[in-house]
């Protein structure tokens, strides 16, 4: 009789795109597979590489899993900023010609790498590196795409080849508000700006559009989509993206899913504070936090690509003064985008805002963005609706108001005021009169209403990760599945 083949540990090899809500989420899927016992390879650039090192606990909260690896990619990876859609396309030109290689030659069994350790089984790449499933096919690795954003907004990206053959874009004129019917599901609310950013292209040319719609078409290739949303919030859409993509794990809200499994596997001892930040994060304004009032102080952060000029920053400051209501603002060190205009004017901007409200006010360069959410003290988020911070602050009952940046924000924020009815919605203005009349209605008018709503689905969020829960289930068969596609032959 022929020997027993003991079966192959699942060796994963994540590839996130290197922004900070990909790379946040990401992580947060690595640990929670680290958790199962999975090997797992995590590959980013240098500076990302340097920045987790330097930011956040990476070494000492992966050092209790055996097989954890943060892999660096090679120099020549675009580290500039990535706050429009020609940079997004500089880093995805820099990612094919240089990361690609890399893993071409990372995944030959032959190579040095493999040499030294176990071979990868499975690969979990971003959902915008199309190239990486040509290679992953070609030697046999199966491959699932996670894609960090919504599912509204990726079913959105989905619809752009429609969009584009019914004529509903490029815009015809300037009237942002008319209907879109060619996204399915969404036909009863959606409106023109109301479409990820990039949609707004006069050209369908436009290289970043052309990439969205190519790469979000070829999901559909990939052994599975795993996504960061639960069913009860998106479900309907999550429907329609299942006509073209049938096997979905929905498995989100990963951050509060990571910490309630952590906290089942370590029973006995604390939990850990852990932080995914590129940026430093000044934890003293929890201090602040604490001497306040419950449901008193509006959060205000823009996440991590946002800039502002010095007017629009005057606009915030001056509508949050009037509203009123007490604030804890991030105002990040590379978001005004005129700050270098003159010597010292960045500094200069900061100390006024910063001395003019002192009493009511409180300003950080970066924020330990979950803790707050989490503080009694706050009773809303004026937020740029990237999807983390969205689902950070529905898992903490904390209604929004939206203000969009880019790329798949502008959607996020339409299901937050119009579909969710969590919070409101403010894309496309800058007007002090405006900020102060929504903080007020958020925060004073209407407060018990959106604090009602926001509660409900706080609840449905946590329920999807308990035992039984959707997404609970959902994870279990991700993991139960990449040790199959680890051993296709037991």
């Amino acid at each position: 009789m022929g020997e027993t083949q003991l079966p192959v540990s699942p060796h994963v090899l994540i590839f996130p795109f290197p922004a900070q809500g990909h790379v946040n989420s990401m992580l947060k899927l690595a640990e929670l597979l680290c958790l199962s016992g999975f090997k797992i390879t995590y590959l980013v650039p240098k500076n990302i590489h340097q920045r987790l090192l330097l930011h956040t606990n990476i070494e000492s909260r992966f050092s209790q899993y055996q097989g954890f690896c943060l892999q660096s990619l090679p120099d020549g990876i675009y580290e500039g900023s990535v706050s429009t859609g020609d940079d997004v396309v500089k880093l995805c030109d820099s990612l094919n010609s240089v990361a690609v290689p890399f893993l071409r030659e990372l995944l030959t069994p032959k190579s040095d790498w493999n040499n030294t350790k176990s071979p990868i089984t499975t690969i979990i790449a971003d959902g915008i590196f199309s190239v990486v499933i040509d290679f992953a096919q070609e030697i046999g690795v199966p491959i699932l795409y996670f894609r960090t954003i919504s599912a509204c907004a990726f079913w959105a990206y989905f619809s752009i080849h429609e969009l584009i053959e019914a004529g509903e874009i490029p815009f015809s004129g300037n009237d942002m508000d008319l209907a879109i019917k060619k996204v399915k599901g969404m036909e009863a609310y959606l409106r023109g700006r109301d479409l990820p950013s990039f949609c707004r292209a006069t050209d369908i040319g436009n290289p970043i559009l052309k990439i969205l719609s190519k790469e979000t078409r070829e999901t559909a290739r990939a052994n599975g989509l795993i996504m960061n949303t639960f069913d009860d919030l998106e479900g309907p859409i999550l429907s329609q993206i299942q006509i073209h993509c049938p096997n979905i794990y929905t498995i989100g809200p990963l951050h509060a899913h990571l910490k309630s499994r952590l906290a089942a596997a370590n029973s006995n001892s604390a939990p850990n504070t852990s932080s995914n930040s590129l940026w430093a994060e000044d934890r003293n304004c929890i201090q602040w936090l604490d001497q306040q009032p419950s449901k008193s102080v509006l959060y205000v952060s823009f996440g991590s690509h946002a800039v502002v000029t010095k007017e629009q920053l005057m606009e915030f400051w001056q509508g949050l003064v009037n509203s009123g209501v007490k604030f804890l603002w991030v105002i990040r060190p590379d978001s005004i985008v005129d700050q270098n205009d003159e010597e010292g004017k960045s500094k200069s901007i900061q100390e006024e805002l910063e001395a003019a409200t002192k009493e009511r006010g409180y300003m950080v360069g970066w924020a330990p963005q979950e803790q707050v959410l989490a503080h009694p003290a706050v009773g809303g988020f004026w937020t740029h609706s990237g999807w983390n911070s969205t689902l950070e602050s529905i898992m903490e009952g904390v209604p929004m108001i939206c203000w969009p940046y880019f790329a798949d924000q502008q959607t996020n924020s339409r299901f937050v005021g119009e579909v969710w009815k969590i919070g409101l919605d403010m894309k496309d203005t800058c007007d002090k009169v405006i900020v102060e009349k929504m903080i007020r209605e958020l925060m004073v008018i209407k407060k018990d209403e959106f604090l009602k709503t926001a509660n409900e689905i706080a609840k449905l969020g946590r329920k999807s990760i308990e035992q039984d829960g959707s997404s609970y289930c959902n994870l279990d068969r991700l993991i139960q599945d990449i040790r199959l596609m680890s051993n296709p032959e037991q």
